[in-house]
């Protein structure tokens, strides 16, 4: 029993501490041993294919790259970036995300590896809807799994730092630019290839790793305002299902005597977007120096090192 509690305790301590990429991994690793418990039933049960236990879950968890199999079932364009059906598939896809994504977080924040790879995937499935529409003969009907989120992810890593070098086989030091180059140059050239990979995903996870480095110090970043929006989000959302929460009190310098009241999602939400913007002005003095800061960056890392 000891060793049990030990156990989960480890993991729940992994969950904890181990950053976005581990938390995105414990997430594919979920849906994947839900939709195999699922079709381990319906097997049991003797239903075969045919299972409506099977049916549901394909429901729920595949991108239907039909326009009528879209619209009746959009919300597999976010579902599927977490979802696989084949054990090898589900082993690569991690393996890739593990090593693509600690590196990521080495230069990146977690919200930027979450909503780089959340990008990455909805991209990559719109692409395959277009494809779909303009070469139904070439393109899947249905798209699973997490390859668009991983491309975006080593894409957006390698264009920031194309020198860095990675040990390939633990052996040979190869820049990353290159082994992002060499994913992109395949999915293009197997594009319509019957071989059942969404290569047209794939290639729609590299544009956003391309595009999500541009402006990377700008409030118009793709990612930046992607991230702006989730976090509305999801303060909408725990607001509506949680209202009754205390709000925080902050009062008005400046001699004022007024009070505004805020609740824990907008105090946790502006609390998130300055070390966003932290992050980001720490990166950019790690590669042009302190001096490359505008007044404006100055003075806000100022106001975060007396806040601190």
């Amino acid at each position: 029993m000891q060793t049990e509690n030990n156990l989960f305790g480890e993991i729940k301590q992994l969950y904890r501490n181990g950053g976005m990429t581990i938390k995105l991994i414990f997430i594919n690793l979920c849906v994947f041993f839900l939709i195999g418990i699922a079709e381990t039933i319906s097997r049991l049960l003797g239903f075969g294919q045919l299972s409506p236990i099977t049916f549901v879950v394909q429901s729920i968890f595949v991108l239907q790259t039909s326009f009528m199999g879209f619209i009746t079932h959009p919300w597999g364009l976010f579902t599927s970036i977490f979802a696989h059906f084949d054990f090898i598939h589900f082993l690569w896809n991690m393996l890739f995300l593990y090593l693509s994504g600690k590196l990521f977080e080495q230069f990146f924040s977690q919200q930027r590896m979450l909503y780089t790879y959340i990008l990455g995937g909805l991209f990559g499935g719109i692409l395959e809807i277009i494809a779909y529409a303009i070469f139904p003969a070439v393109s899947g009907g249905a798209v699973v799994g997490a390859s668009g989120a991983l491309m975006a992810v080593l894409v957006g890593l390698a264009f920031h730092r194309p020198k860095l070098t990675v040990a390939l086989f633990g052996v040979i030091n190869v820049p990353i630019i290159i082994i992002a180059v060499l994913f992109i140059v395949r999915d293009l050239f197997n594009l319509g290839a019957n071989d059942g990979t969404a290569h047209f995903a794939h290639i729609g996870g590299a544009v956003i790793g391309m595009i999500s480095i541009q402006n990377l110090h700008s409030n118009s970043n793709i990612v930046t305002v992607a991230s702006r929006i989730g976090d509305r989000l999801v303060q909408f959302f725990r607001v509506l299902f949680n209202p009754t929460k205390t709000p925080k009190m902050k009062v008005n310098k400046g001699g004022s005597s007024r009070a505004t009241f805020k609740t824990d999602e907008e105090f946790n939400l502006e609390k998130k977007r300055r070390q966003e913007k932290t992050d980001i002005i720490l990166d950019k003095i790690s590669k042009s120096g302190y001096e490359s800061l505008t007044k404006e960056e100055k003075d806000f890392l100022f106001r975060q090192s007396n806040n601190a």
